[in-house]
Formats: structure tokens, sequence, C-alpha cells
């Protein structure tokens, strides 16, 4: 029987704490995760090998640069890119904002297992 390779995601976060548990989350639903925590890091990791993640999934506020400007440089590489923005700054954005920027995806800091297991299912659908 052959078994499904599982689909990569990219995360950025500035917090550490919070990173980590979206890694764990993520990898306990089965994603093969590359987690970093700078924008510009990310940036590199992407333009390194496009073809390489199914998904990319981004805070908005962090330094050097933000997440709706790394999702402006990573569609610029690869514009059918689905990317969601995770946030705990709701007057920052809105769900609207960033659906004009191309963004599939918008989820609310903290994030449950299930919120977060539902925005990449709806991402892949």
């Amino acid at each position: 029987m052959r078994t499904k390779t599982p689909r990569k995601i990219l995360l950025v976060d500035d917090e550490t704490v919070v990173l980590n548990v979206t890694r764990r989350m993520l990898e306990s639903l089965g994603y093969e995760v590359t987690a970093t925590s700078s924008g510009t890091s990310a940036l590199d990791i992407f333009k390194g090998d496009p073809g390489q993640f199914d998904l990319v999934i981004t805070d908005l506020t962090m330094p050097q640069i933000t997440g709706d400007q790394l999702a402006q440089e990573i569609m610029g590489v690869r514009q059918d890119m689905p990317i969601i923005i995770h946030t705990g700054y709701s007057h920052a954005v809105s769900e609207k904002k960033v659906k004009e920027l191309g963004v599939r995806g918008f989820i609310m800091k903290p994030v449950t297992m299930k919120e977060l297991s539902e925005a990449v299912s709806r991402v892949f659908e």
C-alpha cells in the first residue's frame, strides 16, 4: 500500500512559543512543517525552492518584514501560493483586507487545533 506524501507548510511567527505550539499542532494533523521565527529567513527559504511548499502560514506583525509584505513577496515568486495570515491583532488587518491581497485564509490567535485544522482544510479544498 502506497502512503500519501504529507503536504508541506512553511510556518512563520516571531514568537517562539507560538511558533512551536503551532508547529506541533500542524505536525499532529499530519503536515510536514518548516518553521522559522523570521520573515526574511522565510522568504530566503521559500525562494530557495518555491515548489517545495503547499501552504505558507505567517504571523502578521513581525520585525523586518510584516506578514502581508511577506505574502506579497511570496506571491511575486509564486502567484498560486496559498497563504494564511495568523494574527492576534484584529485592528491591524481584517479578513476582507487579506483577501484583497490575494491571501486565502485568516485566523486569529490564540488558535485552537480545530480552528487551525479547518482553516488549513479550507485552503486545500
